[in-house]
């Protein structure tokens, strides 16, 4: 974390502490503040160069960026877009990335189609991050990355136990596509995401520890008793270590690494706030059962701790 890192960590949850309303995001028709993703976007959290119109930020402030929304849990599509922003930059298509990257840079909604578990796309397309939202939409495969033309598709959006992520299915069965070049992001996809889960399950920790110190019983707050002193210990050792896995990735095996260990860490945190908030965890007004609403969702997509631990063992093998 440089000083300029440390500046946009500063900036962005200075902005969402003052601005982000969850609960009032996800009763949106889109599920998401548009005066808020303006903001980010003003920000300069999108992976978009400066010569493509964007602030030159990097997948380092994308990461950043992403840490602080699964901090507060903020509906906003800036997973999409950068991670469809990166795909368009893997290519080296400049006639591509001059159309395309700075109406993202702008705020524009862009979502990527792709295989997670590295089999065949099917039609419809399930589980499409903004895919519903999208204006501009593009797949990848096992031949490289396309632009699809939205006129010959049908989307939905496609409610999920988490109503902070805005997922969809495409039918793509009369699209029309245009080549742009090859793609090989699976990694990025899945840093991008690890780094979202650690600030989620950094946040959920907080939130824990804080409520355990005024939770009185026995006469003493329940956080001053040893066996809870000694779980909390383990889920902050927990967290930490995520935090260096997602900072960590670099290649295949280290992204399958951050995925089942970024996974398994928030959603132990997550299950443990349940458990030590108790009753009140489980209400709509608490942020608990947000926490790990997110923790199941995020552990499945993108390929669930599984299908990593499958793709680790044919790595190494």
């Amino acid at each position: 974390m440089t000083p300029e890192l440390l500046a946009l960590r500063d900036a962005v949850r200075s902005l969402l502490d003052r601005h982000s309303d969850v609960r009032a995001a996800i009763e949106t028709p889109h599920g998401y503040d548009k005066d808020v993703w303006a903001r980010l976007c003003e920000i300069g959290v999108v992976p978009v160069p400066e010569r493509f119109g964007g602030s030159g930020a990097t997948q380092a402030e994308a990461r950043v960026a992403l840490a602080e929304l699964g901090r507060t849990l903020t509906p906003a599509p800036l997973l999409s877009s950068a991670l469809a922003a990166q795909a368009l930059l893997d290519t080296e298509n400049d006639e591509a990335c001059a159309r395309l990257l700075p109406r993202i840079a702008e705020g524009t909604v862009a979502a990527l189609i792709w295989s997670w578990d590295g089999g065949e796309i099917g039609d419809p397309a399930r589980y499409v991050v903004d895919g519903d939202l999208a204006e501009i939409l593009l797949l990848a495969d096992d031949t490289g990355l396309h632009e699809i033309d939205l006129s010959g598709i049908t989307r939905e959006h496609t409610p999920t136990m988490d109503a902070t992520r805005r997922l969809a299915t495409v039918h793509l069965a009369n699209a029309a596509k245009t080549h742009l070049g090859p793609w090989s992001g699976r990694d990025t996809a899945i840093a991008f995401l690890a780094a979202e889960q650690v600030g989620a399950a950094a946040r959920a920790l907080e939130l824990t520890v804080e409520y355990t110190k005024t939770r009185v019983q026995f006469g003493k707050p329940i956080g001053s008793f040893q066996a809870l002193k000694h779980r909390m210990a383990d889920l902050h050792v927990l967290v930490e270590t995520a935090r260096s896995a997602a900072g960590a990735v670099t290649d295949e095996v280290s992204a399958s690494v951050a995925k089942v260990y970024c996974s398994e860490a928030f959603f132990t945190v997550a299950a443990e706030m349940i458990q030590l908030h108790g009753g009140i965890a489980i209400t709509w007004e608490h942020d608990a059962h947000l926490y790990f609403k997110r923790a199941h969702g995020s552990r499945q997509l993108f390929g669930s701790p599984q299908v990593h631990l499958e793709r680790l063992g044919r790595s190494l093998s």
